[in-house]
Parts: structure tokens; sequence; C-alpha cells
């Protein structure tokens, strides 16, 4: 049986793979870019966070969560372990559930999964873009650049069109489309977010540990904790990621606001300023948080309160180290938007989910049409869920089951 994968990132792979375990199965992976993987590659800054212990339905969005459900039973995270140990790569779990490989090396990733596909056969086309996918006759036809391609089962992987310059692409929403399947609205997710720029400008590459709460008319929209680097537009690191779907779809009138010191209530932040104040009473303000926060945040924090630096801590009331304190655990950013479908990491919407069968991954359209991974509406967190989906969905469409009738129906 001839069975066409379009797209050679991770699903794709994962589809080719599956599909290539029956012995009949004659797999061809169609991709447009010079090499498989390439964003795979560049992923969890060049370490490849792979899967996440902790994968669940509550970890993802836009499709259905019994749909999602249904995908994740089917191919867990324990089978997604073994899968790859299979393959000969060796991994390491860190305490927050995710996991990298061993090497921590995103390139071990890609190349198992490449080496594995031409032990087993599969025949990759790269470069190979498709412009149009039909069927007729009882046949599927892809049209591409190089040439016409015949298959009875196509599985359509091409992912979504975050990350332009690694790969992103809106192909796999046409050609689905062309057979009656609807496309939600896109979002970038697992973005930067733009700020005003008034004080992040100066603390341009300064990262802190911080919790991170999205505001919108006093509502709380997200939350999460963890890293946040400021850069000259505004926010970015894993907890601002977090918070990113949520800003992205939400629209305008949002605060970013960062708790820069968590372990500490802002009563004793206070008291403990007051403290240093009386201890250290000639002490420029210039250096007045330093040990507290990093240095030029520490400064940035002082200005945004309103104080010359060049003061000392002498002239502070009670009333300063209430203000000081309460700015450290609510630094108040103004969100202007968040970066664009290339700086994201993820697409947030997709083909809606209720066209496929989640059992299969068939389409209920076309029989014998299958779609894994980012082209679908589900994406999912920031920490190795996205890639799981993209294990478990490709594995579920490449084992190719459902009616595959021949009607035009």
């Amino acid at each position: 049986m001839r069975i066409l994968v379009i797209g050679g990132g991770a699903s794709g792979m994962m589809a080719a793979l599956t599909a290539a375990e029956q012995t009949d199965h004659q797999v061809t992976v169609l991709e447009r870019q010079a090499r498989v993987g390439r964003k795979l590659a560049a992923t969890g800054n060049g370490r490849c966070n792979l899967t996440n212990q902790s994968a669940s339905p509550a970890c993802y969005h836009g499709g259905r969560a019994d749909f999602v459900r249904l995908v994740l039973d089917a191919f867990p995270v324990p089978d997604t372990l073994s899968f790859f140990r299979n393959l000969g790569l060796l991994t390491v779990t860190e305490p927050s559930g995710r996991v990298y490989p061993f090497s921590d090396q995103a390139g071990s990733v890609v190349d198992v999964l490449r080496l594995a596909m031409e032990q087993r056969g599969i025949v990759l086309e790269a470069g190979c873009e498709v412009s149009a996918l039909t069927f007729r006759d009882g046949a599927f036809f892809a049209e591409t650049n190089l040439r016409r391609f015949a298959a009875d089962r196509v599985i359509v992987a091409c992912g979504g069109i975050a990350g332009g310059k690694l790969g992103g692409t809106g192909s796999g929403y046409a050609l689905l489309r062309s057979f009656g399947h609807r496309c939600t609205k896109l979002y970038p997710a697992l973005v930067q977010l733009k700020t005003d720029p008034q004080w992040v400008r100066s603390l341009k590459g300064v990262r802190a540990e911080a919790a991170v709460r999205l505001m919108q008319n006093n509502i709380l929209l997200a939350d999460s904790r963890g890293e946040v680097q400021f850069t000259e537009y505004g926010v970015s690191g894993p907890a601002v990621f977090e918070i990113s779907r949520a800003a992205s779809v939400s629209g305008t009138g949002q605060t970013v606001i960062l708790d820069l010191l968590p372990p500490m209530e802002e009563s004793e932040l206070a008291e403990f300023l007051h403290a240093r104040a009386q201890q250290f009473p000639t002490l420029t303000l210039e250096n007045f948080l330093t040990g507290i926060l990093q240095n030029r945040l520490g400064r940035t924090v002082l200005r945004a309160c309103g104080f010359t630096l060049d003061k000392t801590a002498a002239v502070l009331h009670r009333q300063d180290f209430r203000a000081i304190a309460a700015k450290i655990k609510a630094f108040d950013l103004p969100v202007q938007g968040t970066m664009g479908m290339d700086q994201a990491q993820v697409t947030a919407g997709g083909i809606e989910t209720n066209g496929f069968n989640p059992e299969t991954l068939e389409s209920r359209l076309r029989p014998g049409l299958y779609a894994c991974g980012e082209v679908l509406d589900v994406d999912g967190d920031c920490g190795g869920f996205n890639l799981q989906w993209a294990w478990s969905s490709g594995h579920l469409a490449g084992q190719l089951k459902g009616t595959h009738h021949d009607s035009n129906s």
C-alpha cells in the first residue's frame, strides 16, 4: 500500500515510522525543506524538551479535552520513552517532569528518527512542496514542485504557521480545507510579550525568577512561575511563554504583573527594607536593593517608584518602604500585544478536531485521509507537551486504522 506523509517534522516522522512497521506499506515523506526535523532541532533552545511526565488533557488547549485524551491514551508518555529508547536515544527526566535527551542536544532526537527512517526503507523527498491534494478513482494525488505522487493513504503532518523561519507553513490548512475541513482563527502561542518599553528597555538581558500574573479588567487570565527574561520590547522566558496563549487570544487592555520576590510576603519585605535603611542610612538608593534583586532590576524598580537614585536611604520613610515592597511584589507592565508568528514556538488554533475520528485521526469527510500534530486545533503548555502531542498523534495516525471507503462521500 502506498502511504504519503506530508511533512517531515516531529509528528510526520513518527507517523512515517509507525506506518512503515507494516511490511506491505511503501512509505514516502514529502518535506518542503532541505532536511527533516529542522524545527524539532531548535526546540528547547537546542536541547529538545521531547516530552513531560505530567502530560494530560489539562495541559492542552483548543481541541476538545476528550479528543486529546483519547489520542494521548493511545500512546502515552511511557510508550514515547520506550519508543525512543528502542531507537537508541537515552533520556533524562528533570524534577519538573521535563524530559530531555541525555546528550542535551536536540540533534540527537532528529538523528535517531532520521536514521530509523533510513533503516526502515522510508523514502524521503526533501525540497518537495505540496501545492494540491486531490482524490479520484480510489487514489490520492499530491501535486508538488517535483512531480505528482499517488497514494492509497495520506497523512497530513505539515505543522502550523508558527516559526516560519524554521519551516512553519500554512500549507496543511489549505490541503485539509480542500477536502471540506474548517480551520479556526490562528494565534501565536509560546511567544514573547510586547509591553510598554519604559522600564523594560534598560533591563534587556536581565533574568529573574518570578511569579507572573496576566490581568485584564481586574480579572486573572493566566498565571505561572519561573524564569522571566527582559527584552528591549517586553518580556520573554518560560514563565511568560506559559501565559502567552491567554495574552494572544484575549484582546487588549491586559497587564502582566511580576512578583519579583515570591518567597517573601509584602509586609515582611517592607520591614526588611526599613531595617536595611536603619542599618545603612548613607547607602545610596542606587545600591539599596543590592543583594535583593539583580542590580539593574533593583534600580529600575526604584525609578518606577519615583525615586532619584543619588539620594541616600536616610531620606526614606515608612510609606516609601511599603511602596518599594509593593512594586517588587507587583511590578506591572501594560501589555501591547505578543510577538508575531515567526517568533512563536506553537500555533494556537488549527483544523477543527470534530472533523476527525479521535480513535484513528482519520478524516470524517474523506476516508483514507489523516492528520496529526500542530496542523490540528490542539496546542499544549510550555514544557514538552506539544512534542508529546506530536508523538501521540503521529503514532495514532500512522497506524492507518479506519474505514477507508473508496466512495467520494
